[in-house]
């Protein structure tokens, strides 16, 4: 039987990646270079998909456009698998990295899955509850499907964590999950690959962006 598979493609480099301050996380949109970036990842698919899915937020919108021009009879579905917001936006909006960074120490460090730091952030049981929902929606694919997915790194990591990491409980999830001064665990543009064997999810070989 042939598997059912789902690749994950973090959005290009977004001015949020390049240090721009951002005012709306979901308004936040691609460089020139993410823009090349995502013009490469459609020029680089070898099969037409089943189903192409994006988050609602503008960067993977405009990540996910190259790919669906180029294969304009696949059905296009928005799904909530939007970036991982776990500091109060209301309080962080336009601020840079720099500033952030004392609070996102002690966020990662309590690694208290349940935390959550007010309206409009979630808590990271939240966000793999949401990785989970939407892994459960491709397993339900028939057998032979290929999506592309078209998300952000933190989901994509807790997606990852989801099915490699299947032993950890969530606050071993969420100690393993963020290092500091480290690089993004999943790079903009990078695809991930996921396959389904009728009964549990395995990960595929990265594949290079």
């Amino acid at each position: 039987m042939t598997h059912m598979r789902a690749i994950f493609i973090r959005h290009g480099e977004s001015t949020g990646n390049a240090g721009v301050p951002c005012h709306d996380l979901a308004a936040i949109e691609l460089t020139e270079r993410g823009h090349e970036q995502a013009r490469q990842v459609a020029a680089s698919w070898t099969q037409a998909p089943a189903l192409i899915v994006t988050s609602p937020y503008t960067r993977t919108r405009q990540t996910a456009a190259p790919t669906i021009a180029r294969f304009p009879g696949v059905p296009v579905e928005v799904w909530p698998i939007e970036e991982f917001t776990y500091l109060q936006p209301a309080r962080w909006n336009g601020t840079r990295s720099a500033e952030r960074m004392p609070h996102l120490e002690r966020y990662w460090s309590a690694a208290d899955p349940d935390y959550c730091d007010g309206e409009g952030a979630e808590s990271f049981r939240a966000l793999l509850g949401r990785c989970e929902a939407a892994l459960a929606r491709l397993a339900a694919m028939p057998p032979a499907s290929l999506v592309y997915v078209f998300g952000h790194g933190q989901f994509i990591q807790a997606a990852r964590a989801i099915v490699a990491d299947a032993d950890l409980d969530e606050r071993a999830k969420m100690r393993a999950f963020w290092r500091k001064g480290e690089p993004p665990a999943i790079s903009n543009a990078q695809r991930l690959g996921f396959h389904w064997d009728g009964d549990r999810w395995a990960c595929a070989p990265a594949i290079a962006a």
